[in-house]
């Protein structure tokens, strides 16, 4: 009876004391992260008013990311997860100070260079994202016990967002101040961050199945995604979908060119999507998914997509914030769903690389998406009306996906959660 009871606990996994600090870690990091995002991207579009040199930010950090996640993860399976994120997380920080440098009053660099400079640390900065990524969620399946990760999961999930809520917000609001301001807050977050991780405890590595050569262990956590349809599946889905359907890219140019908006609202623009995906993650707390999982995510990512096209075709900008917000809320259920499955369906031992696989997939398809919403606008006659149809194009994209995995991926199409061994 006690057992029955637990597994319907919504706030099971909160109650772990070590998980409490991992969340809070998790909240002072994404709120740096996405505090980032805004300032880099407003700061950039005020040098240059081009919506291609938002696309290059993506695909600036997205090369590097790429390059570095297949070692990362085989880093994260041979060494102290712990280590890993402290040592990643410092040169957060030494990244950040650089950026906070380019943009005092006494720099020159940025008259001189131009927006380089910029791109170079975001190229560092994929790197150091490459390691994090691959260490982060092998770390927290080590902190939670098996029954609670669906409840991880969610709450993990509404953290992230909570930050992404915040971080744009504040980014918003700070760069009406200044952008020397804005990072210097910016690496406030990350030292609290780091604060925060120390309580948490060292675990020791799982215990190797077999020994592999390095080329075998840099190949295994791939090998082990395409051989199994419900990862596969899912990671594909969500990496197409980011691809084409983000507009998060394209916000600032959006704000400036169809809304006719500051910084400030720039940063609610921004935060917007994680206010519906919060909204998602409180539902999924009291009610998760687990029987008709697979139905709930074909749907819930097609709605992205249709609310995607509302917002690329709406004027107003009351209107483009809900439908901003209807993004974040069905895209957090696939997002909650695709961690679930990661968590249940992984071996202890390979846990970093599958996780640098899903930041290959997901991580970098932010960034490379932002590089096609870019290309995309200034092919599709640049200005509002390039901006309009690069974003309806992605919307209608992702339908189509939707559409095409369904009839690939049965076993995704038929996913219960409780079936997972």
């Amino acid at each position: 009876m006690h057992q029955n009871k637990s597994a319907h606990d919504p706030y099971a996994a909160l109650r772990i004391k070590e998980f409490l600090f991992f969340l809070n870690t998790r909240f002072f990091l994404t709120l740096a992260i996405q505090m980032q995002s805004v300032i880099v991207a407003w700061q950039i579009y005020d040098i240059t008013k081009d919506e291609l040199a938002l696309g290059i930010i993506g695909l600036s950090e997205a090369i590097p990311f790429i390059i570095v996640s297949f070692f990362a993860g085989h880093v994260a399976d041979t060494v102290s997860r712990k280590l890993i994120i402290l040592i990643s997380v410092s040169f957060l920080i030494v990244s950040t100070s650089a950026l906070l440098y380019f943009s005092l009053d006494t720099s020159t660099i940025l008259e001189n260079y131009g927006t380089l400079p910029i791109y170079l640390v975001f190229g560092f900065i994929g790197i150091v994202r490459g390691f994090i990524s691959a260490a982060f969620p092998a770390f927290m399946a080590q902190i939670v016990p098996r029954e609670h990760y669906a409840n991880s999961a969610t709450w993990n999930s509404s953290i992230w967002h909570i930050g992404a809520v915040v971080g744009p917000a504040i980014a918003g609001i700070i760069c009406t101040i200044s952008f020397s301001a804005a990072y210097t807050i910016n690496i406030v977050f990350i030292v609290l961050s780091i604060f925060s991780f120390v309580f948490i405890a060292s675990k020791p590595l799982p215990l190797k199945v077999k020994k592999e050569s390095l080329k075998e262990s840099l190949s295994g956590g791939i090998k082990f995604v395409f051989s199994n349809q419900l990862i596969l599946g899912a990671l594909s889905l969500d990496l197409f979908a980011v691809l084409f359907g983000g507009a998060v890219a394209m916000l600032p140019a959006f704000a400036d060119k169809i809304l006719h908006v500051g910084s400030m609202e720039l940063g609610f623009m921004r935060a917007i999507p994680a206010v519906g995906a919060i909204f998602t993650a409180i539902i999924l707390a009291y009610k998760p998914i687990t029987k008709n999982a697979g139905r709930n995510l074909f749907v819930n990512v097609a709605l992205f997509g249709v609310a995607t096209i509302l917002f690329a075709i709406s004027t107003n900008y009351y209107l483009s914030l809900f439908f901003l917000f209807l993004t974040g809320a069905f895209d957090n259920v696939s997002v909650v769903i695709r961690h679930t499955i990661l968590q249940l369906a992984t071996p202890d031992e390979m846990r970093g690389r599958v996780s640098a696989v899903n930041s290959i997939f997901i991580g970098s398809s932010n960034e490379i998406g932002a590089f096609e919403s870019g290309v995309a606008a200034s092919a599709m006659g640049g200005g509002a009306i390039g901006l309009v149809r690069s974003v309806i194009f992605g919307g209608v994209m992702t339908i189509l996906i939707v559409a095409g995995t369904y009839k690939v991926a049965p076993k995704l199409r038929k996913l219960n959660l409780k079936e997972i061994e």
